[in-house]
């Protein structure tokens, strides 16, 4: 073992400044396989330089976001106001992944503008974190950032894509395999698709829900069942996609009369943007005005109560008594407010 700490491990003794240090990317004898470029730095990681584990060379090591890359989607989130969708589209991350970073970036400055509380004893610490909060572990962060690989931000240019962001995970209806005889007469598309794994009748040609592209008309869910044994009709994969507006921004570009008018596509692809957002937000405040007409609120001095009106039915139980629409610790899940170890911070942003 000395040995070969004293040999070819003597290369991880001293990692390379801003580059992996894996296994891979060193020969038996300890030399750095990948050359210098023309200044005389050590070039840039190859993909076989970023497989830590040298029987596994399926695996690469992923990168993950830079301390400027994170800061940029907060301030675009925040003091921008632009919206997670926006975000993920134009930095090319995950919506998930964006609403993360600014729910943690927001905690990280939370701590920083806040002086530490010791909130066993409920007194403030020393006059060093009275005025500049809680300390960071800033080196230990920068120390992890130089051995692994890092999205950085672009200077110049677009932003490259850090992951996929239209993805789509895979249903439990789409598990089975199934045989379905389709006639020859008439196309079967993905709604026709989404129908049979959902045992759903097939829609009548005329109807504007046959047709894929409508996703207009796809946005309702249709539940179909027996009482007890509803459920949701699969929808294609146009109307399910986090970013749906993105068919349309390619097809603009396939289109002859558009494919040389960047400026006429943007236009079009904000103009659709504006309009999803619009028609988000109502279904919230339609969601939000329905709820407080099913709330009663009752004003004290001190506090507000809210009563609701709720019935432990059969449709709120449900057929195995696991129900999540009525209350009560009987009738399946419950209440986890007062319960210990629970966290009461954020754990969602609305999108």
């Amino acid at each position: 073992m000395f040995g070969w700490l004293n040999g070819p491990g003597a290369a991880f003794r001293d990692p390379l400044p801003g580059s992996t240090n894996y296994l891979s990317a060193y020969d038996r004898k300890g030399k750095l396989i990948r050359g210098t470029g023309e200044d005389g730095k050590t070039s840039k990681e190859a993909l076989s330089d970023l497989k830590p584990f040298p029987h596994n060379l399926y695996f690469q090591s992923q990168p993950v976001l830079s301390e400027e890359l994170r800061n940029e989607i907060w301030r675009r989130v925040k003091e921008q106001n632009r919206t997670v969708r926006a975000v993920s589209v134009e930095l090319g991350i995950d919506m998930r992944r964006v609403a993360a970073v600014v729910r943690l970036v927001e905690i990280e400055k939370r701590w920083v503008r806040e002086p530490e509380t010791d909130y066993y004893n409920k007194l403030q610490l020393s006059e060093l974190y009275q005025h500049y909060g809680k300390p960071l572990a800033t080196p230990y962060q920068r120390a992890v950032h130089g051995m692994i690989p890092i999205m950085e931000l672009s200077s110049d240019g677009p932003q490259k894509a850090f992951e996929p962001i239209n993805d789509l995970p895979v249903n439990r209806l789409t598990e089975p395999q199934l045989f379905y005889p389709a006639s020859e007469s008439r196309p079967f598309n993905r709604v026709d698709a989404g129908r049979v794994f959902s045992a759903a009748p097939r829609l009548a040609d005329e109807s504007p829900l046959a047709d894929p592209h409508n996703r207009t008309s796809n946005k309702e869910l249709e539940v179909i069942g027996k009482p007890g044994y509803e459920r949701a009709v699969l929808l294609p994969a146009d109307a399910r996609i986090p970013h749906p507006h993105m068919i349309d921004y390619f097809k603009d570009a396939e289109d002859p009369t558009l494919k040389r008018n960047a400026t006429e596509r943007s236009r079009r692809h904000n103009a659709r943007m504006q309009l999803d957002e619009v028609e988000r937000k109502l279904a919230e405040e339609r969601r939000k005005e329905k709820e407080d007409r099913r709330t009663i609120r009752v004003e004290t001095p001190r506090w507000d109560i809210l009563v609701k009106e709720v019935r432990a039915t059969r449709e709120g139980t449900g057929l195995d008594g696991r129900g999540t629409k009525s209350p009560g610790v009987r009738y399946g899940v419950p209440s986890q407010d007062r319960k210990r170890g629970q966290h009461k911070l954020p754990t969602k942003v609305e999108v």
